[in-house]
């Protein structure tokens, strides 16, 4: 069980640091609802994501596309991203350097 606690990002998500690094941090995103949203936002940190559970439709860029248990992509530094949850579900992410602002 990680030592970080679950901080709440909106409604029905939440976020977990799972644990870190000063080059590499691993966080689960967890949503609890269809329609929660992971807001549009970028950052200077390379992204992965890999989709543990559930169903989600992901904006990259111009770009979007659908995504469900077993996929995972990679976002680079400063793309704007963001996911509307189609099926309740987790989302693990992977960010380098890690993200202070988590901590």
């Amino acid at each position: 069980m990680s030592e970080f606690p679950v901080v709440s990002t909106g409604e029905n998500v939440t976020r977990q640091v799972l644990s870190d690094h000063p080059e590499l941090m691993v966080v689960a995103f967890r949503f609890g609802a269809e329609g929660a949203i992971g807001a549009l936002h970028n950052h200077p940190h390379i992204q992965s994501t890999y989709v543990e559970s559930g169903k989600f439709r992901f904006t990259l860029g111009d770009e979007e596309r659908e995504v469900g248990p077993g996929d995972s992509f990679v976002i680079p530094s400063e793309m704007t991203h963001g996911c509307v949850c189609i099926e309740p579900g987790t989302l693990v992410d992977c960010f380098t350097p890690r993200r202070d602002d988590f901590l």
